[in-house]
Order: structure tokens, then C-alpha cells, then sequence
């Protein structure tokens, strides 16, 4: 029970890497607020596996794309939860396009949710946590390898999360708290499925030959929230089979 008596706020964590975060913190011992955009069905099948540990659940509806319902999120969590000890910048969006392609929608959706929102969720967390709290991101190990030139645009919004959890860092550090970032390779859920299109490519870019499981993020994530890791600060632990080795 490394995160027993904390409790934390994992942003769109209705299915997939989300999910799989929110239930590993619970069974750390921790309280979890999670948020989703449409999947409320989901949610609750979240909440329930959060509950099952013993721990309290509450399911959040918050579109990442809106900054209104992201930062009102965080107070929800607060109130519900009675604080707030570790922030999980999970909710992301996959658009794909070359440059001379994509739609100014896409460009500005993708950096509305997988840009926009972490800043916004951290600015309205900060007030809340003390020393000893947590900020974690989700990025992609696409930051630093773009393998397709349709990556483009999601690679510079996952990147920037690197330049964004080191200014963190620094600010956060002398109040003992700690900001650092997550970048899964390619991991099974229903958004990239190890059957699917992409799967033989993605799984021949690794070391290990095979995709990773959400548990595997929500192992990282554990660690990085909990005590074992007060003096990680600023850091980007890549979660890829070895797909960037």
C-alpha cells in the first residue's frame, strides 16, 4: 500500500492506459478521481474496480478539449476526495495527417487535449497539493522517435510535454513537489490493438517483439507517485519494449 491515505485526480481514464493507472493507484491504496469525455458506461466499470480496492471512486464527466471542464475537474476531485496528492495528465488524442494535410481542427484539437489540458489541470492542482505531491504525465515515445511522417503533429504536442514537466520541476521543486512524465510505447488497448493495422509494424520497432500492457504505465506511475521516488524530478521514463533503444 505504497500511496496509502492519498488521493489522485487520472484525467480520461474510462478505458485503456487511463484505466489501467486508475486501478494500479487504487491498489496502492490510494483514492482515485478519474474523468471521462462519453464512455460513462465505462467510467462506472472503473469507478467499481477502484471501489473494490477499498478505496473511494468518483467518476468525472470533463471533455479534455474544454479548459472550463478541465480546471472545474480538479475542484470536483478536491471536494469529492476532501484534497488532492497526485494529478495524472492521462486524456490524450491521436490525430494523424502530414502537415500539408491535416485540418486546422485537428491541429487545434490535438493541442487543446494533449497540450492545453496538462497546463490547465497542473495550474488548478498546484494550489491544492503540499509536499509530497505529484505530478504525472502520459506522453508517447513518439516525442522522441517520429517513425511515420503522419506523426508529425502529434509528436510536437507529446514532445512539448517534456519541455512542460521539467519547467515543473523547477517550480514545484523547492515546495517538495515532483513533476514527472510517462511516454508508453505501444501498449494494447482498444485505441491500438496489438490485432490491428499498425501492430506488426509497431511491434517489429521494439526490442522485446511485443506491445506492453496498461499495466505496465500503471506500474511507472506507482513508483513515480509514490515516496520511492521523491528524488525523480523533472524526468521522462520511457515505457517501450525498447522501441527507442
Amino acid at each position: 500500500m505504497m500511496l496509502q491515505g492519498k488521493r489522485a485526480l487520472v484525467t480520461g481514464a474510462s478505458r485503456g492506459i487511463g484505466a489501467s493507472i486508475a486501478k494500479g493507484l487504487a491498489a496502492a491504496g490510494a483514492d482515485v478521481a478519474i474523468t471521462y469525455e462519453k464512455s460513462s458506461e465505462q467510467a462506472t466499470h472503473v469507478v467499481n474496480a477502484i471501489e473494490a480496492e477499498g478505496r473511494r471512486g468518483i467518476a468525472i464527466q470533463a471533455d479534455s478539449a474544454d479548459a472550463t471542464a478541465v480546471q472545474a475537474s480538479v475542484q470536483k476531485t478536491v471536494e469529492a476526495l476532501g484534497g488532492l496528492d497526485i494529478l495524472v495528465n492521462n486524456a490524450g488524442i491521436l490525430r494523424m495527417g502530414d502537415v500539408k494535410d491535416i485540418s486546422i481542427e485537428d491541429i487545434d484539437a490535438t493541442l487543446d487535449v494533449n497540450v492545453r489540458a496538462p497546463i490547465l489541470a497542473a495550474k488548478s492542482a498546484i494550489p491544492h497539493l503540499a509536499a509530497g505531491g505529484r505530478i504525472i504525465s502520459i506522453g508517447s515515445y513518439f516525442a522522441d522517435r517520429v517513425p511515420a511522417s503522419m506523426l508529425g503533429v502529434y509528436s510536437a504536442s507529446k514532445s512539448a510535454l517534456v519541455a512542460f514537466t521539467q519547467g515543473l520541476a523547477r517550480e514545484l521543486g523547492p515546495q517538495g513537489i515532483t513533476a514527472n512524465l510517462v511516454q508508453p510505447g505501444s501498449i494494447n488497448t482498444e485505441m491500438n490493438p496489438v490485432e490491428g493495422p499498425f501492430g506488426a509494424t509497431l511491434k517489429a520497432l521494439t526490442a522485446t517483439g511485443d506491445y506492453g500492457t496498461g499495466e505496465d504505465i500503471a506500474q511507472a506511475v506507482v513508483f513515480l507517485a509514490s515516496a520511492n521516488a521523491s528524488y525523480i524530478t523533472g524526468a521522462t521514463l520511457t515505457v517501450d519494449g525498447g522501441a527507442n533503444a
